[in-house]
């Protein structure tokens, strides 16, 4: 697996071969121009992310800024992580529906997308999704679904 260590943004896409810091710009510039305001770029878990810093939400199940969006090159692909579509099933729908629109292949697990250019993607229908969720909706989605100190597991 491609494995990229780098603390920066700039040093993570200055590591990228050119054809796939080419991808990875293209879909990072398609992230920025919708993101909400209050989200935060750093590099995390070798991806660029898109998070609620831990200044402004620290209760995280991790330790780690909250994070709404990644994106990276692996070896044989790469990912965009969304969160939003992750605990959304309206926006998973609606994310399936534009690649259909599109006549194009979702390739997606929970939260991550898998593709190989960026020509993959229906880019400005990922962005309008992208953009719905600010930080304090996200904030308040998070709380709704965590676990709650001293509950327990259900085993099984």
């Amino acid at each position: 697996m491609f494995q990229n260590k780098a603390k920066t943004v700039a040093e993570y896409l200055r590591a990228l071969p050119d054809d796939r810091r080419k991808v990875v710009s293209a879909v990072r510039a398609m992230v920025k121009r919708h993101i909400p305001k209050g989200y935060r770029e750093e590099m995390n878990w070798g991806a660029i992310t898109y998070a609620i810093p831990l200044s402004r939400y620290p209760d995280t199940y991790n330790g780690q800024p909250l994070c709404y969006v990644a994106l990276s090159a692996t070896k044989n692909h790469y990912s965009l992580y969304l969160m939003g579509a992750y605990g959304d099933s309206a926006q998973a729908a609606e994310l399936r529906a534009a690649f259909k629109a599109a006549g194009q292949k979702l390739d997606m697990g929970k939260s991550c997308l898998r593709f190989k250019s960026a020509d993959d993607l229906p880019l400005e229908d990922i962005g309008r999704l992208i953009a719905a969720i600010t930080p304090e909706a996200y904030i308040a989605r998070y709380e709704s679904v965590k676990r709650k100190p001293g509950a327990r597991r259900a085993k099984g």
